[in-house]
């Protein structure tokens, strides 16, 4: 004899009634510390140049560059062939490169972590928790103004 269906207790995903839209981030204020991260595959051989601009840009902004990391990919064997992708969906960079990052901003006393690359909601999300501190792209920040 079979048993009668039972109802699932998993929870049902919430799903927003409207969607969300994401906000533009803004500078803190002038004179904001950042750290700036970059993400290049090895490709890219004038990285250097485009984090100079980076921090050219930040600082035209009223940003203080107090700390910059760079995430190159590619560089080994075995990245060679993935070069077109991040190393994590979740964070674009790998976990030692995001705890160096954290290290950086907790000695610096950042107030937030700018990176070159766009990043996704979720990257954005998820970063921003492990780092303790609002995780942008530069592209966000520009575009906000």
């Amino acid at each position: 004899m079979h048993q009668p269906r039972r109802r699932d207790r998993r929870l049902a995903r919430r799903v927003p009634s409207e969607p969300v839209q994401r906000r533009a981030f803004r500078l803190p204020a002038v004179g904001a510390d950042v750290v700036l991260v970059g993400y290049f595959s090895a490709k890219q051989k004038d990285f250097e140049s485009v984090m100079a601009s980076a921090a050219a840009e930040l600082a035209a902004r009223g940003a203080r560059v107090v700390a910059q990391t760079v995430q190159r990919r590619g560089v080994s064997d075995g990245g060679v062939q993935k070069m077109g992708l991040p190393y994590s969906s979740r964070t674009l960079l790998t976990y030692g490169k995001v705890r160096e990052v954290a290290q950086a901003c907790n000695q610096a006393n950042a107030d937030a972590v700018i990176f070159v690359a766009s990043l996704t909601e979720r990257q954005q999300r998820t970063l921003t928790d492990m780092l303790g501190r609002p995780a942008v792209s530069l592209s966000d920040i520009v575009a906000a103004d």
